[in-house]
């Protein structure tokens, strides 16, 4: 929990539009021509970047920045400021994170008026306060180029600028004629936003509201629906199921609300106790290996439309039901037969859930749940969650009116079905009979473009909102910086047309606080006691829900379970963790961050199956290459993907990632990848995310630029060599790429000898703890005897700073190394870039297969700068450039860096990255910044997007070395902090932002002298270093992976 300082926590006067405030606002960049004198003007000149250096990015900057057709001689420089803002002082904000249903509480960080960096609130429950990479990498959109900077008018095939009072004169015309109003929204968890609507609707009353999800979880509510009575998703207690049982559900990298999830899930996964170790036990039953699937225990191979029958024969085996016999693999039926034994054992302490879009094997799902009780221990149905809300049913309804020309105005809120819903294809062919359309949207998309009006909105940070995450939770929005453009609140157009008396959409969602959650606590007597420390946290706890509802058992309809086909090749949709169905395309962090599974980024990537000859070679589908261009054919459809192999694939099936192939994304996003959301074929309603009916070519070229950022991804898979009939590491032996006709194959142990990912299973801990203390040992021993004697001595005495890396409970989602690449001002560098092995990110995420090639288990490992206390980099840098502090950092000096590489060789680790073209824009010379989107200004050299720059941290410029600091500028802000304060330095003043943003806590860092947080990790018998044997003093340790496999399952 964060600590309450004067400086951190902002009053309410700078949030509720107070007089004073305002006036201070409106004095910090004046506008009056009569106040601008030449001697300002001329030092400004004509450079926008020196302008906007002079100015200090305040909050009038951010808007200065926005405008580009603002005379620069009209500007006065940042000379009144709010009392609130002190330069080089950062303010934190509580909000709240919401888009396409992804929520989060979160704490916004910002300097001088500028949010630049978003953090996990820790005073948030049950773990709503935990961020995901697309919740570190939203402040970014806050500066997207591609912002509608006001409302629009239909011109042509495109919009002009219109004004607000036109606009709202037209569309209220438009409505008191109309006689059915249509509203599509995201799904809308906002008590006010509702209202509003509902008030919209008091005046309109021929209006009806539905929510579209960008991935349908519609068979999951409407299931629910007719167990308990409420369309509502329960709360999945994962920090109390000792045996978990997905049917093809990511929960831990898009289901729901993975981010939650992940905090719950490691709490079991983390051994505790050596002596006596407990972990609960996952079960995962898919075809494409899902970031989910790749932290189980077991994976239980079946194809995509054996999903139903998988389910089906679960169900018979707990419950005795009577679902017929569809045909499941052979495999698949002996395994799940002994996860039912498994799950009978565990009653009331296992979860079975499903991401199936079937009702009928949604209801075989609850009935599995209700059979085992579940409900009210490990699943809380009467505490809903609210983040997804969409209406596949309702939908259809909606296309076929406007069909039929019924519907006269539509308004799209926040949603792109034309582009993320299977039928958005008919969808845009009939939105054109709607008579009025209009869009309230942040930017172009595929659905706005086709509408006649947009009310352009703000970005969640210029926001006033709030969110009912669930029924014991319900947190505010608030602005933390003024609006950029000439925007207005989607409620406040909707309170507009209504013709609402309110004097703001902040007096409006005051009010209605008062008049609802301020009722439903005890705590604050004073309403603006109630305010003020909502404001303050960001956050209300609320009671728990309505306990735990009846259930009601329901006829299930068996005919209506999917059939297995007989087809030789299927292929699945898979929602990506970064973009997600394409909502977060227009994001250059989240298009940079490698998928966690398949390392690639840039575009969707087709994942095809693979297995080991025998002797010494892997095989893909079809003898395809990473990088190889193929044909695939959906029904009638043809599209040219690259491919990747992808360890794990089930044999008769292929991937493909949605959100991709955009045409209206900006440019970061249009373009990217190929859109196959129109092949999500419908099945009773219910969009289906497979088909049956496919089929791959051969290679048909090589891509030009591959985007994958890892090459080597195996670490002792395991398989049976045919000459010998024996289980050999078959990564091993595929290390000899070309024998020279001598049939020599790579060496057994050449990779699994290595201290860089130790495994074991729980039940072999003992002696695994036993095996790698030996091999530490040796290693020490050996490191003893060379000549460096190190430092060790000078290091006791001060802060030796240092990081721990729990590997059980890192379950690879990249929130860090978004979090890392916002607080460090790492560039974005682009397919091209990284395809030249060019990319920046200090800090990425190694994945490592083991096990059994077709169905191996997985590592993740994130791996950053290792800071060495005898870094061979340091020994080998001509100018010094990379030295060694006192306090155990490998420092970087930039202004000495010649870019030599030197140290980028020497590193054993490979973290150390060179700026081959000026990335960052930060020299003066045109020719080293590179267009990365084809965009007409190099991307980081506008000024609006620069705003996100964190002033702490150097920009650096082309031909220099860069590299994680452990956050150096944190460490220097926190001996601050406890020197004011009067105190020692702690580990909890000192946090990274990886650290910060992981959902698992599975990085911690501190001082390695102080007995405090990262003492205690340090102690663990599970610890090692990576590569400790080659002596170059690692200060980061790393815990042995445990998995508790069944290998009876295999049998």
């Amino acid at each position: 929990m964060r600590k309450e300082v004067k400086n951190i926590w902002i009053g309410e006067q700078d949030l509720a539009h107070s007089e004073k405030f305002i006036e201070q606002s409106n004095q910090e960049l004046s506008l009056i021509d009569t106040m601008a004198n030449e001697e300002t003007s001329a030092a400004l000149g004509s450079n926008r970047r020196d302008f906007l250096k002079f100015l200090g990015f305040g909050l009038g900057a951010a808007t200065i920045a926005a405008g580009c057709d603002i005379p620069i001689n009209k500007a006065l420089p940042y000379v009144t400021k709010p009392d609130a803002i002190v330069p080089g002082i950062a303010n934190y904000y509580a909000s709240t994170f919401v888009h396409g249903g992804d929520v989060a509480s979160i704490l916004v960080k910002t300097r001088e008026g500028r949010p630049i960096k978003i953090e996990a609130n820790d005073m948030a429950p049950s773990n709503y306060g935990k961020t995901s990479a697309r919740a570190q990498a939203s402040v970014l959109s806050l500066y997207d180029t591609n912002r509608f900077a006001t409302p629009l008018k239909k011109s042509g095939t495109g919009f002009q600028p219109t004004t607000w009072a036109d606009l709202d004169k037209e569309v209220k015309a438009k409505l008191a004629t109309a006689k059915n109003i249509r509203i599509i929204t995201e799904s809308l968890s906002s008590p006010t936003a509702q209202k509003s609507i509902a008030d919209f609707t008091a005046k309109y009353p021929a209006t009806k509201a539905l929510a579209v999800d960008a991935v349908s979880y519609s068979a999951v509510l409407d299931a629910n629906a007719i167990n308990f009575g409420k369309r509502a998703i329960p709360t999945y207690k994962f920090n109390l199921a000792d045996l978990v049982v997905s049917f093809n559900a990511d929960f831990l990298g898009t289901w729901i609300s993975p981010e939650r999830f992940a905090a719950d899930y490691v709490q079991k996964r983390v051994v505790k106790d050596v002596n006596a170790p407990v972990m609960s036990r996952h079960y995962q039953v898919e075809s494409h290996m899902t970031l989910t699937g790749s932290n189980a225990d077991n994976r239980i191979l079946v194809k995509p439309s054996e999903q139903g029958a998988a389910i089906a024969f679960l169900y018979n085996a707990i419950t005795g039901g009577g679902a017929p016999d569809m045909g499941l693999n052979a495999n698949a039926k002996k395994a799940l037969s002994k996860v039912a034994e498994q799950l009978k054992a565990n009653g009331g302490k296992s979860i079975v859930l499903s991401a199936s879009t079937n009702v009928s094997e949604q209801l075989m799902v609850n009935a599995i749940n209700q059979a085992l009780g579940n409900y009210g221990t490990t699943i809380l149905a009467g505490t809903s969650y609210y983040g997804k809300q969409g209406d596949d049913v309702a939908f259809d309804q909606l296309i076929n009116e406007l069909n039929s020309g019924a519907v006269d105005v539509l308004i799209v809120y926040g949603a792109n079905p034309v582009y993320t819903h299977g039928k958005g294809e008919a969808l845009a062919n009939a939105i054109g009979k709607a008579k009025t359309k209009i869009a309230l949207s942040i930017a172009n998309d595929e659905t706005t473009k086709l509408c006649d009006w947009v009310a352009t909105v703000p970005h969640f940070l210029e926001a006033w909102g709030d969110v009912k995450i669930s029924d014991e939770c319900t947190t505010l929005i608030q602005p933390t910086i003024s609006p950029l453009f000439d925007s207005r609140q989607a409620e406040m157009s909707f309170l507009t047309w209504a013709e609402v008396a309110t004097p703001s959409y902040y007096d409006y969602l005051k009010a209605n606080w008062q008049s609802t959650v301020f009722n439903s606590q005890n705590q604050f007597a004073s309403f603006q006691a109630f305010w003020d420390n909502s404001l303050h946290n960001g956050l209300v706890i609320t009671s728990a829900g309505s306990g735990n509802p009846a259930f009601t058992n329901a006829a299930i309809d068996f005919s209506k379970v999917t059939a297995p086909s007989k087809s030789p090749m299927e292929i699945s949709f898979f929602e990506p963790i970064g973009v997600g169905n394409g909502l977060h395309s227009t994001n250059p962090w989240l298009q940079e961050m490698p998928n966690p599974v398949d390392r690639t980024v840039w575009g969707n990537y087709l994942a095809v199956p693979v297995k080991f000859d025998g002797d010494k070679a892997f095989e893909a589908l079809n003898g395809l290459k990473d990088g190889d261009l193929v044909d695939i054919t959906i029904g009638d459809v043809k599209y040219t993907v690259p491919v990747i192999q992808q360890f794990g694939q089930m044999q008769g099936t292929v991937a493909l990632a949605l959100g991709y192939g955009r045409m209206e994304a900006g440019n970061c996003g249009t373009n990217v990848g190929v859109n196959v959301n129109a092949c999500v074929a419908r099945n009773g309603g219910y969009p289906q995310y497979f088909s049956d009916k496919v089929t791959v070519s051969g290679k048909q070229g090589k891509e030009k630029e591959f985007g994958c950022v890892q090459y080597h991804h195996t670490y002792g898979v395991t398989d049976k060599d045919k000459a010998t009939g024996q289980t050999i590491n078959a990564d091993e032996a595929a290390t000899v790429f070309f024998d020279y006709f001598t049939g020599a194959k790579g060496f057994q142990g050449a990779i699994t000898d290595r201290s860089i990912i130790y495994t074991t299973n729980i039940a072999d801990l003992k002696e695994s703890v036993a095996e790698v203390k030996e091999k530490r040992e040796h290693a020490q021993f050996l490191n003893s005897k060379q000549i460096y004697r190190g430092h060790d001595a000078l290091y006791a005495k001060g802060h030796h700073w240092g990081m721990h890396v729990d590997l059980n409970a890192c379950i690879g989602c990249g929130s860090c190394t978004v979090a890392c690449m916002s607080e460090n001002n790492v560039p974005v560098v682009g397919k091209r870039e990284v395809s030249r092995h060019h990319e920046m990110a200090w800090l990425r995420i190694d994945r490592y297969y083991y096990g059994s090639v077709e169905n191996p288990n997985t590592v993740y490992q994130p791996m950053m700068c290792q800071h060495c206390d005898n870094a061979p980099c340091e020994n080998v840098c001509p100018v010094n450039a990379t030295n060694h502090s006192s306090e155990g950092l490998n420092q970087m000096t930039y202004n000495r860096c010649i870019g030599t590489r030197y140290c980028a060789n020497n590193c054993p680790y490979k973290v150390r990255r060179f700026n081959w073209l000026d990335y960052t824009t930060a020299d003066l010379f045109p020719a080293n910044q590179i267009k990365k989107f084809g965009e007409e200004i190099p991307y980081g050299a506008d000024n609006l997007t620069r705003m996100v720059l964190n002033p702490d941290v150097t920009v650096r410029s082309r031909g220099v070395i860069e590299k994680c600091s452990f956050c150096v500028q944190r460490l220097q802000e926190g001996k601050l902090t406890a020197k004011n304060e009067g105190r020692t330095l702690r580990d909890a003043d000192v946090r990274t932002a990886c650290q910060t943003a992981c959902p698992t806590g599975a990085i911690t860092f501190g001082d390695m002298n102080a007995k405090d947080d990262l003492a205690a990790k340090l102690e663990s018998p599970l610890n090692y270093i990576v590569l400790e044997e080659v002596n170059v003093r690692s200060s980061v340790n790393y815990t042995m992976k445990v998995n508790n496999r069944d290998e009876s399952l295999e049998a």
